[in-house]
């Protein structure tokens, strides 16, 4: 059998040339959390099922359909988490770290779904997200909508519509839900399959439908907005006049849920308009019973998660892109005595510059082109005869100067010099 292997559907290598686009993403995302008091956490790939049964709702779709779940030789229940917010609860849990405190959270990593792949849609796909606990106020809500709208900014991206909306308290979402059933249930011959189910299971989430015959249906249905109590209304009235006066412009969208069953009050979606059918480039919200559902006492908290895939994509739509990592020189070396071309680049390294070596017997003009590919600006040569007089070839790869042979004590100032021109 000799079929070449392939990576799993869905699950993409991420190649040298397209790192350095994460890599921003990650450093800008990093210094942003920093600046505002987020600490890391780090949670494993795989945890329990139950605890996505648990948080996310045995009948949502993640769980139901999507979610990689397996037996392992203990016969213990386990899946590859889909999202962060459930793993970033349970460790804050299992080590306490939310006793008289209000810790704020970051993290970075793979999540794991089994959906159809599509452009912004993978089976594996990086998240960055965010969690606060302890904080009941809008505020906090608030100040994770403008850490967003300030990555967006340091990123340089454009083209993004932040959608907020509430979901109120569960007492104000039991009687949204016996509502939607009426309406819902009085036209179920109109009803897609999927509809139909979820009508049965949390009627809530036909809001979310993107099939097209459901659409005039839905827009005809009851609002949340209209059923709100008034600590509930309050809440959203405050997250409004925060971002009205930090002159961050939402719209209201009432068909916003999202897709977990544990949101609570706030839910917000940035959209990329540069994105195609999976536009939702960040999406989070309030969550204040997930602590207790998960095992410990009653606590408010809110996050969000951004894909970074669909964020990486929408920068280079509009023209924003880092630049491909590229060595400061590259040394050539041709019958030198053995270790000095490694000696002389370790020691430019040490200088700071970011040096290649030619590591195999290739000929002289094998070597230069090779330099030339690298992108290096100046290549360092190393031969024979340089070697039996203390000297050694520079040569800048880029623009107009000349070959030059200097001093072997020379060499790291010389190429410092040439390398930053």
């Amino acid at each position: 059998m000799n079929s070449r292997l392939q990576a799993v559907r869905g699950m993409n290598d991420l190649l040298p040339e397209a790192i350095g686009d994460w890599q921003r993403v990650e450093a800008v995302a990093r210094g942003i959390f920093a600046d505002h008091g987020y600490a890391e956490i780090r949670m494993p790939l795989v945890e329990r099922s139950e605890l996505f049964a648990r948080s996310i709702g045995a009948a949502t779709d993640i769980v139901e359909k999507e979610m990689y779940a397996f037996q392992d030789r203990s016969g213990d229940m386990l899946a590859l988490r889909p999202e962060g917010t459930a793993g970033c609860v349970r460790a804050a849990l299992q080590h306490g770290l939310l006793h008289n405190q209000q810790p704020r959270f970051w993290y970075q990593g793979p999540m794991f779904r089994y959906e159809r792949p599509q452009k912004g849609r993978y089976r594996q796909f990086q998240q960055i997200g965010a969690e606060c606990f302890g904080i009941p106020d809008a505020d906090i809500d608030a100040e994770l909508i403008l850490l967003t709208a300030r990555l967006w900014r340091e990123l340089g991206l454009s083209g993004v519509t932040l959608e907020i909306n509430t979901l109120g308290t569960p007492d104000d979402r039991q009687v949204y839900r016996e509502q939607l059933v009426a309406y819902f249930g009085g036209h179920r011959g109109l009803l897609d399959e999927d509809s139909k189910r979820r009508l049965e299971q949390n009627p809530l989430r036909i809001l979310d439908s993107k099939a097209p015959e459901m659409q005039a249906l839905i827009d005809e249905a009851p609002r949340l907005l209209d059923s709100l109590g008034g600590a509930s209304r309050a809440h959203f009235d405050r997250l409004c006049a925060i971002l009205d006066r930090a002159a961050v412009s939402y719209e209201i969208n009432t068909r916003l849920v999202r897709g977990l069953d544990y949101y609570t009050h706030t839910v917000f979606e940035w959209v990329g308009e540069h994105l195609g059918a999976q536009n939702a480039l960040c999406g989070g919200g309030r969550y204040d019973g997930l602590v207790e559902q998960l095992g410990g006492k009653p606590l408010p908290a809110t996050g969000f998660s951004i894909g970074v895939e669909r964020l990486v994509d929408s920068l280079r739509a509009v023209g924003v892109s880092a630049a491909s990592a590229t060595p400061d020189c590259f040394v050539v070396s041709v019958a030198a005595p053995a270790g000095e071309a490694l000696v002389a680049a370790e020691e430019l390294r040490d200088a700071g510059l970011a040096v290649i070596c030619n590591c195999d017997a290739a000929g002289f003009k094998s070597q230069l082109r090779r330099a030339d590919r690298s992108g290096a600006r100046v290549a360092v040569i190393l031969g024979e005869q340089e070697s039996a007089t203390g000297q050694v070839g520079i040569k800048p790869l880029r623009g107009d100067g000349e070959q030059q042979t200097v001093a072997r004590a020379d060499l790291v100032a010389t190429v410092k010099q040439l390398s930053k021109g």
